[in-house]
């Protein structure tokens, strides 16, 4: 099943990657390694998901080969990392990946909060978001007595697609189109996980969150802009609107709503609104 097999990349943490055809989730097969004693630094590349996953259980799905497929075992020492601040490893991917599309490609990626990598739309048609998607990261973890087990953080970076979809003209594009060029996937993953390397080290650090935290502020496509919030419904609350200000210590958005109070959201999808200078 194993098409490929990075040499332990040195100076790093991720000793074994393992690249294979096909998968049902990168995700589930290192949760499932963890569960079984599997150590820090698994990395698990696909071609292709069949059972893919994003947040709240959405399906994550691409054509084979058209896009990078990557999940990261990691076990943080204790008492490094709080449980409530899991998230941010989400984060430390999300810089790292920008960092390395940027050096690769010049295409400079945004974060929208929480977990998507995006470029500004140039569309300006009905139903566009303002924003094209071209990642998402999915953190899992494992918790025993109050503390982080195990934790794998999943990406799907859309690297040649070559065209967009029609259906999805509005919502998503790929890095080959934005840089007008092949991405050598391989390549790509390597620099991401060096650069993921540094960035989940120094978040270990004593300073590291704030460190990490000003690194998102300064990449955020989020911080700055007026969007509506789409909350669990079963809290009462289904939507609120307001600019979204801050990122606060474990990385949730802080929200000055329309109502002058600020609230803050750990777990939402939220949406950029339209006619709206940052």
């Amino acid at each position: 099943m194993e098409s490929h097999k990075f040499d332990a990349m040195e100076g790093t943490r991720f000793q074994n990657v393992v690249w294979v055809p096909e998968i049902p989730s990168t995700n589930t097969s290192l949760l499932e390694l963890a569960r079984n004693g599997g150590q820090e630094g698994e990395v698990l590349i696909a071609d292709l998901q069949t059972q893919g996953r994003g947040r709240r259980g959405r399906v994550w799905t691409a054509p084979p080969g058209t896009s990078l497929m990557m999940s990261i075992l990691l076990r943080p020492p204790s008492h490094s990392l709080p449980v409530r601040s899991a998230s941010l490893v989400t984060s430390a991917l999300a810089v790292a990946t920008i960092n390395a599309v940027s050096e690769a490609t010049k295409v400079e990626l945004g974060i929208k909060w929480p977990n998507d990598l995006v470029v500004d739309s140039p569309n300006d048609a009905p139903g566009d978001l303002g924003y094209l998607k071209v990642a998402g990261i999915l953190t899992e973890t494992l918790i025993v007595d109050g503390e982080i087990s195990a934790l794998v953080v999943g990406m799907g970076l859309n690297t040649g697609w070559e065209r967009v979809p029609p259906e999805l003209e509005l919502v998503a594009t790929s890095l080959d189109l934005l840089a007008g060029s092949l991405i050598d996937r391989p390549k790509l993953a390597r620099t991401i996980l060096h650069n993921f390397e540094n960035e989940y080290s120094d978040l270990l650090q004593p300073s590291g969150i704030e460190t990490l935290l000003e690194k998102m502020r300064r990449h955020s496509s989020t911080v700055g802009r007026r969007v509506r919030v789409h909350l669990d419904q079963s809290k009462g609350t289904p939507t609120l609107e307001g600019r979204a200000v801050d990122l606060n210590e474990t990385g949730q958005l802080v929200i000055q709503t329309d109502h002058g109070d600020r609230q803050t959201v750990s777990v939402a999808d939220v949406e950029h609104l339209r006619l709206d200078a940052r």
